[in-house]
This record gives structure tokens, C-alpha cells and sequence, in this order.
């Protein structure tokens, strides 16, 4: 274990993106664990902030510890490894704080244990996803791309273009609705390929602009879009709802 922190963490300076990605799990882990005792009126526990009877949700101090993890981190000198790492764990923290209230910025309003609030578990699956990918060694595309083709002739042409046509199936597969796809295509492109040439989710703009039933076609693949979705797409998200309750509690 020694070894292979040395080499995959410690030797490619990737340090303080470790120390975030572990203060991002700590955070997100106990803010649920906090908001699950204060739901289930736990006595000890103590509870919400409500100064001058103020709710003062969690978000507000993630915003003040990425600030200061931010901007602090930016006048640390980059030898000072350390004190970089204590930064990018603040920061860490703030993100998992703000994350975790990302569905009350989107829908400006406490839908925390509601429907829609799922959606700040699925944030903070995804930031946790691709901080892991980045610390095994994957590289965001058009990175990527120039990083390979360096000392090729004609690499940065060559480097932009593949950029540009990987951007491209993100497009494509973002359209599709398939945003899990898309967003971890941008470090493994392969995500990308897959999303953008198989068929749509129903409800995503790409169904509605392409499988009209006026369309060619468009009326059987629609079809085939609900089928796919209702038989094998619903317990795959079953199954995720099962595993995010299990961490972050139960949704009304």
C-alpha cells in the first residue's frame, strides 16, 4: 500500500487532489450523517443553526471554506506540499457542502428530503467519480489528446481537432440524456462513443427533436427508447436509489 501511494499519488504531485477527494468523502459523510440525526430529532445531536430563528443552512459554510481553501491555496508557494494539501482539504469540505445542497441552488428552495433532491447526491456521486479517475491516472479530454500527440508532427492541430470531435460526442451524449455518460466521457472517452451512438432516453431533447413520429423511423425508436428504459434502465436506477438512501437517507 506504501508502494503504491508513493507511486501513484506522492510521485506525480497529486497530493493535495488526494487530500481533497478524502475531505470531499469526510465531508459528505458526516453533513449526512448530522442532517439524519437532526431528522430523526436525535436529543444530543445539536441541530440546526438558527440564530435569531435563521436557518442557516450547510451550503452557506461551504461557500466560506472553499473560499478560503481556495484563495489561500492560490498564495501557497507550490513547494510547500503540505500546507497545500490542508487548502485543498478545506476546500474539499466545502465542496462537499455545497454539493450536498446543490439541489436547493438549482431549484432555489429546501427540497432537501424531497424527489428533487436527489439531485445533490447525484453531484456529489459524480464529483467523487471523477476526483477517483483523476487520482488513477486519467486525463480530461483535449488533455489527453495533446499529451499523446506531443512530438508529432502537426500535434496541436491534430491535438485541437481531437478535442473538438471528443466535445462533440459529449454534446451528442449529453443531448441523448445520458449525463452520466457524458460526464465521465470527459476523462474516458469510451463513455462517450458508447452514449452517442446508442439510442436516446425518451425524454431527453435528442427523442424529442429526432423520434417524432413524423420522422423516419422516428416513431419505432421511441418505442424502443421506452422499452429499454422501462425494462432495463428503471432497475438500474432502483438500484442507485437503494444504495444513495442507504448513504444519505431515505427522500420523502
Amino acid at each position: 500500500m506504501h508502494t503504491w501511494f508513493r507511486n501513484t499519488i506522492v510521485e506525480p504531485g497529486l497530493v493535495p487532489l488526494f487530500s481533497f477527494f478524502v475531505a470531499m468523502l469526510v465531508g459528505f459523510g458526516f453533513i449526512r450523517l448530522s442532517v439524519r440525526l437532526i431528522r430523526a430529532k436525535v436529543r444530543w445531536w445539536p441541530g440546526n443553526v438558527t440564530p435569531g430563528g435563521l436557518h442557516i443552512h450547510h451550503v452557506v459554510f461551504g461557500v466560506v471554506f472553499m473560499l478560503i481553501g481556495g484563495v489561500a491555496g492560490l498564495t501557497v508557494p507550490e513547494e510547500l506540499v503540505g500546507w497545500r494539501s490542508v487548502m485543498a482539504a478545506l476546500f474539499g469540505i466545502g465542496a462537499a457542502l455545497v454539493l450536498d445542497e446543490f439541489a436547493l441552488i438549482l431549484h432555489l428552495k429546501d427540497v432537501y428530503w424531497t424527489e428533487e433532491g436527489r439531485t445533490s447526491v447525484d453531484a456529489l456521486f459524480v464529483a467523487i467519480a471523477l476526483t477517483g479517475l483523476l487520482l488513477l491516472g486519467f486525463r480530461p479530454i483535449g488533455v489527453a489528446d495533446t499529451l499523446d500527440l506531443r512530438g508529432q508532427p502537426y500535434s496541436v492541430p491534430l491535438g485541437i481537432a481531437f478535442t473538438l470531435l471528443n466535445l462533440g460526442f459529449a454534446a451528442v451524449t449529453l443531448l441523448k440524456g445520458k449525463i452520466w455518460s457524458g460526464l465521465l466521457g470527459l476523462l474516458v472517452p469510451l463513455f462517450l462513443y458508447v452514449g452517442a451512438v446508442r439510442l436516446a432516453r425518451p425524454g431527453s431533447p435528442w427523442a424529442r427533436w429526432r423520434y417524432r413520429p413524423d420522422r423516419r423511423r422516428g416513431e419505432r425508436k421511441m418505442a424502443n427508447a421506452v422499452w429499454r428504459e422501462m425494462r432495463l434502465r428503471r432497475p438500474i436506477i432502483r438500484g442507485k436509489i437503494w444504495l444513495q438512501e442507504l448513504i444519505a437517507g431515505r427522500h420523502d
